[in-house]
Parts: C-alpha cells; sequence; structure tokens
C-alpha cells in the first residue's frame, strides 16, 4: 500500500513538472518583451499558483485534509503578497539602475563624454555593466582628446609650413620675374640677385628635408637600427658642421667629454647636437659662449648644450620643442624652424629625455639623457 500511494504521489509530480514546463514555455515570450518590474511579480505570481494547483490536487486526492488546506492556502496568498512585493521592490531598484545606465549612454552618443554612471549598488551583474560602461566612456574621451590634439598640431603644421615655403618661393617669384622681364640687367644686381635665389632655395631644401625626416622619424626604425659610432666621434661631427658659423659670428666653443668618449651611441645624435648647436649659435650674441659637455652618470650618459644667449621666458619653455615655434611673432628667422622638434624626435626614438632650462638675458641650457647599452659593446676607433 505504501509503495502504491509513493507511486501515486510520482505520477503527480510527473504531472505537475509537465504542467509548470508547459507554463513556462507559454509565459517565457511574453515575458521576454514585458518590463523588469512585470517579470518579477509574474514570477511570483506563477510560483504561488502552481503552489495552489498542488494543493488543490493534494486535497483531491485527499492527501491533505480540508482544514490543513485552508491553512496552508492562507500561508501560501501570504507567500504571494510577500513575494510580489519583494518583487516589486528589486524590480524598483534595478529598473533605476538601468534608467541610469540608459542616461549616461544617451549623454555619451550627444557628445557629453564628461558623463559617468558611478557605482549602481543595483547587484555585481549592473555594477560590473557600469563599470565597463564608464572605463569605455573614459578611454573614448581620452583617445577623442588626443585626436583632436592631434589635429590641432597637424592644422598648425600646415600653417607654419604654408608660411615658411611662401616667403622663400615669394622671394624667388620676385627676382626670377624681374630677371626675366628685364627689369634686373645689370651683373652685380644679378649676381645678388643668384645669391639670393640660392640661398632661397637653399632654405626651401632644408625645410623639405626636415619636414620629411620629421614625419617619417619612427621611434621602432631607430630602435632596430644596429649602427654605432663613439659618442666623441659624434660630437666631433657636429661640431665641424658648425665650426664655420661660430667662426663667422665670433663666439668662444668648449668642449669637454668627461668619461663618455669611448660610449657606443647611435650616429642620429650627430643631428641632435648639430641642431642644438645651431640652435645655441643662432641666439647666443657676438663674443657669446657656448659650452658642450659629455658625461656618463651611472646607467646613463648626459649631453649639455649651454650658450649665453638670450635665454627663453619661463612661460616658452614648453614650446621650443613644437615644430616651428620661434619666441618672435615675425618667424622671420633662420632656419626651418623644426630642428629642436627633430632632436627631441630622436632622443625620444632612442629611448632618452630632452629638458631645457634658461634664464633670460643669460643663457640657455638643452640636456639630453640617454640609457647607456652595455650590450652593444666598445666601439672600434
Amino acid at each position: 500500500m505504501q509503495t502504491e500511494e509513493l507511486r501515486h504521489l510520482a505520477w503527480l509530480l510527473g504531472v505537475a513538472v509537465a504542467v509548470t514546463a508547459a507554463a513556462t514555455a507559454m509565459v517565457t515570450p511574453l515575458l521576454a518583451r514585458s518590463s523588469i518590474r512585470r517579470r518579477f511579480v509574474a514570477v511570483a505570481a506563477l510560483a504561488v499558483l502552481g503552489s495552489l494547483l498542488n494543493l488543490a490536487v493534494l486535497v483531491h486526492t485527499m492527501a491533505v485534509s480540508g482544514d490543513d488546506a485552508t491553512l496552508i492556502a492562507i500561508l501560501l496568498l501570504y507567500s504571494a503578497c510577500a513575494g510580489i512585493g519583494a518583487g516589486l521592490a528589486l524590480a524598483r531598484a534595478s529598473s533605476a539602475a538601468i534608467g541610469r545606465l540608459v542616461g549616461t549612454a544617451r549623454s555619451l552618443a550627444d557628445g557629453d563624454l564628461g558623463s559617468r554612471t558611478g557605482r549602481l549598488d543595483a547587484g555585481p551583474e549592473l555594477d560590473a555593466l557600469a563599470g565597463a560602461l564608464d572605463e569605455m566612456a573614459e578611454r573614448l574621451q581620452t583617445s577623442i582628446a588626443l585626436e583632436r590634439a592631434g589635429e590641432a598640431k597637424r592644422r598648425d603644421l600646415i600653417t607654419a609650413v604654408s608660411h615658411d615655403l611662401r616667403t622663400p618661393l615669394a622671394s624667388l617669384q620676385a627676382m626670377v620675374e624681374a630677371v626675366d622681364e628685364g627689369i634686373v640687367d645689370d651683373p652685380p644686381t644679378l649676381s645678388r640677385y643668384i645669391a639670393e635665389m640660392r640661398h632661397s632655395v637653399g632654405s626651401l631644401s632644408l625645410l623639405i628635408d626636415d619636414l620629411f625626416e620629421l614625419v617619417q622619424l619612427d621611434a621602432g626604425v631607430v630602435e632596430a637600427e644596429s649602427q654605432r659610432a663613439r659618442l666623441e666621434d659624434v660630437l666631433r661631427s657636429a661640431l665641424a658642421v658648425c665650426q664655420a658659423q661660430v667662426t663667422e659670428k665670433g663666439l668662444v666653443l668648449h668642449a669637454t667629454v668627461d668619461n663618455a668618449g669611448d660610449l657606443p651611441c647611435s650616429p642620429r645624435l650627430v643631428r641632435v647636437f648639430q641642431n642644438l648647436l645651431q640652435n645655441a649659435i643662432r641666439h647666443t650674441p657676438a663674443d657669446g659662449t657656448i659650452s658642450v659637455t659629455a658625461r656618463r652618470e651611472a646607467d646613463a650618459v648626459r649631453l649639455v648644450v649651454a650658450d649665453s644667449g638670450e635665454g627663453i621666458e619661463q612661460e616658452h619653455l614648453q614650446q621650443v620643442f613644437d615644430p616651428f615655434w620661434r619666441g618672435d611673432t615675425s618667424r622671420a628667422g633662420p632656419g626651418s624652424g623644426l630642428g629642436l622638434a627633430l632632436a627631441k624626435r630622436i632622443v625620444e626614438a632612442l629611448g632618452g629625455e630632452i629638458d631645457v632650462r634658461s634664464t633670460p638675458d643669460v643663457g640657455s641650457a638643452f640636456s639630453v639623457v640617454l640609457p647607456v647599452r652595455s650590450a652593444d659593446g666598445p666601439v672600434p676607433s
């Protein structure tokens, strides 16, 4: 008899499971299009309804007496009210959290890149979603800021290039037209025009070469270079290029290589030294002094080019390495305006740092710090 009752109970449970599965399959598509609040309420209501149906079956099979059934039904109804209330409370908190997520997403879509969701305290899943959204917004804001800064620099670069190209081109055009139209035909004037045209062509060539190198210079390419030279030889090459300018202007030049002469370095440092020296020569008055020093410090080498020139105002120190920046607003000084920008790009590509210290009417000192690659070994003389 007991076995028969167990079989009967198992059959009833099987029917209940089948009915529950069928009801769930029917209700799920409807709930998928409903709000979170309705889903919570529906789940609580269906659970209690299933319990009441099971209770009715138990009463029908006389497994539960009528008095007990009434008491159980009252308890189930109370559970239904409690479940629906809890569902509404949870749905309200989740809906508010999702509303904040939607609001943040819409603000980002409208261009408010500073909008953030913050902590929701609505469960680990929604908190994780909020964190991911805020992280995405932060990265997006940084990326767009960098893009805008790059675009602004590109516009400034194009404007500066246009200005620096226009001046020598206009001069060339005027002189060529004067010669072509016969306005200038005497030999002395023609010789002067030819010299000025040669100077303008040289300025254009220097500007184009510097601009091309600045654009093409890539840190990966520089790091992959295997060619090395002695630091002292690199310094001598740069000094040799600038010696004529030093002599012509009557400057005093001191060069000191303490314990760093035999250190291996990139041949590109010739360009760095040359640009720093030419900058010092350009901004140092006649009879001024320029000093170049190189010394090893632990695992780095420090290179300093100092002058007794006009100096730089403190508010302009961060701009000296910008392409085409010059202290004067006329932008009429010699050079391409890319020397210091190229020096900075090369130094950073070599893994080093470059900075400047300056005092107006006293002078400036450009300092380059480069890591020493011990694995390179000595470079033969």
